[in-house]
């Protein structure tokens, strides 16, 4: 029920979505791709994120990840306040330490991307509830098995389930990668590049 309240509100209210209607409200990307987004605009604001205020304490990251490029944009969450590029910066250099998922949300008609949603497996509506629909990023994994050392730590950042390891070895499915690039940011060999999907 928690996570279902938290997709009403991201889809803020989910009324009068009529263009693009193919298009999810979020998608997801790289941070590196999710940093340029962020730096085509001059002013920011952030809220609680919903689904944080919903579920009760993150055991990830802090709550006030939901970043909107639009004064209108209500947020997902209550604490709505303008902030400075150096205060983004510091809900990215979170979203790396912590290993969040950068998912941009677009606007009513989906025809742009009105903000960023910071997202992990502990309490956000995405990961929790199967019904929710975010489209997968331009990117996709490519792993070199062979220099692979199966040491797994990619696997424990895969929020999507397209990676795992076992008593066989190290296992990708890439029709369940979103191309989020975390598996590539903790993989200590340097044995995973996100290329174009």
């Amino acid at each position: 029920m928690q996570a279902k309240n938290c997709a009403k509100a991201y889809k803020h209210n989910g009324e009068g979505v009529t263009m693009n209607e193919k298009l999810a409200m979020h998608y997801v990307c790289t941070r590196e791709k999710a940093w340029e987004l962020t730096k085509a605009h001059k002013r920011f604001w952030v809220s609680n994120c919903g689904c944080r205020e919903t579920r009760g304490q993150c055991t990830r990251s802090r709550v006030d990840v939901c970043l909107m490029f639009t004064e209108s944009d209500p947020g997902s969450g209550s604490g709505k306040r303008e902030v400075t590029l150096k205060e983004v910066e510091d809900i990215f250099r979170e979203a790396e330490t912590k290993h969040l998922v950068t998912r941009p949300f677009r606007n009513e008609t989906r025809t742009d991307t009105d903000g960023i949603c910071f997202c992990c497996d502990d309490c956000c509506g995405y990961f929790l509830d199967p019904t929710e629909k975010c489209d997968k990023g331009a990117l996709i994994e490519e792993t070199d098995l062979d220099t692979c050392e199966q040491c797994g730590a990619c696997a424990q950042v895969c929020y999507f389930k397209a990676r795992e390891v076992d008593s066989t070895g190290m296992s990708v499915n890439r029709l369940m990668c979103y191309g989020c690039g975390l598996c590539a940011d903790v993989c200590p060999e340097g044995c995973i590049e996100m290329v174009p999907r």
